[in-house]
């Protein structure tokens, strides 16, 4: 009798299928958990760093079809193993996407609203992407790829709401508030894609930079790098106390390009949680290319909007400005 029930419960035997399956979901999770904590180690070959940099936080999704498979193993030592890749995908990119209302102050009167957006060069929508942030509350707008005489409508339209303004090439901010020392930056590539301008709120001086940086393809990003690598620098000897970085950087803020950035400043979490991607519109995000950086400031909300027709969501980030600014 106990003999009979001891065969009973001895587990059955898997098929070679089921063990094919199994050694595949073992080897799965070993190399998706690897590539999760040293995807920045992956050397520069063809490109290949930058599409692995971009596409870090999506490594998760290798945990859901590992799962599948390892349920048709019906190995519960592949099911274990799943836990390897799904806690280093959360250990790795988990804080990223908490929500910022979870843990945001509550905004003060002594608040700064500031939205940037590349608006496509050829869609002739400045307008109607500044048109559409101002009315989203933004205190200081900043647009990238201005067509010729793109800045000069978005002044006229502008004119009574956000009267400062100053523009380098094909980049623009305009302001609530007076905006002072302003000066063009062209980060090393010998042409201007980028300024910096101090904006003179009630509530004291903040050092905003504007940039959009130069395009990044798979064996062609050496200038994006140049010029992310130059603002790192400038950030890194800017003794300002209250400073702003935002733009198109044309890098996701996993790009190995990009983290001297984020060791300067700080880059807030949305206020929905995920990452917040921006580019492409349509139809659905894959990277955030733009950003909003700060340092000395408090994010009371930071999101990712529509404005005008342009291919990127444009982002709207609210701070509070310490009391003791000036």
């Amino acid at each position: 009798m106990n003999t009979t029930n001891h065969q009973r419960a001895k587990p059955a035997r898997l098929s070679r299928f089921q063990r094919q399956l199994r050694g595949l979901v073992l080897l799965g999770t070993l190399l998706s958990t690897l590539l999760m904590v040293f995807y920045h180690q992956v050397p520069d070959v063809l490109g290949l760093a930058l599409l692995v940099d971009n596409a870090a936080p999506w490594f998760g999704l290798a945990v859901p079809l590992l799962l599948l498979l390892a349920l048709f193993s019906r190995s519960r030592t592949a099911l274990v193993f799943i836990l390897l890749p799904t806690i280093t995908w959360g250990m790795s990119f988990g804080a990223q996407i908490v929500p910022l209302s979870w843990s945001a102050p509550a905004k003060t009167t002594n608040s700064l609203t500031v939205s940037s957006q590349n608006i496509r060069a050829g869609s002739g929508g400045a307008v109607a992407s500044a048109q559409a942030l101002a009315s989203q509350g933004s205190d200081v707008i900043t647009l990238q790829e201005l067509e010729a005489g793109g800045a000069t409508q978005v002044t006229r339209v502008l004119q009574r709401t956000h009267p400062h303004h100053f523009v380098v090439g094909t980049i623009g901010v305009w302001s609530k508030y007076p905006l002072t020392k302003s000066q063009p930056l062209d980060l090393g590539l010998g042409w201007k894609r980028a300024l910096t301008t101090e904006v003179n709120t009630k509530s004291g001086n903040i050092r905003l930079y504007a940039v959009h940086a130069a395009s990044a393809r798979a064996n062609d990003h050496s200038n994006r790098d140049e010029m992310l690598g130059q603002l790192a620098s400038i950030l890194r000897k800017d003794q300002s106390s209250q400073v702003i970085a935002l733009g198109d950087f044309n890098a996701t803020s996993t790009d190995r390009s990009f983290i001297p950035l984020t060791e300067t400043l700080d880059e807030p979490n949305q206020n929905h949680g995920m990452f917040g991607f921006t580019w492409p519109r349509t139809p659905f995000g894959f990277m955030r290319l733009d950003h909003v950086l700060q340092r000395g400031l408090e994010v009371t909300s930071n999101t990712v909007v529509p404005a005008g027709d342009s291919d990127h969501l444009a982002v709207l980030t609210s701070l509070n400005i310490p009391a003791s600014s000036s």
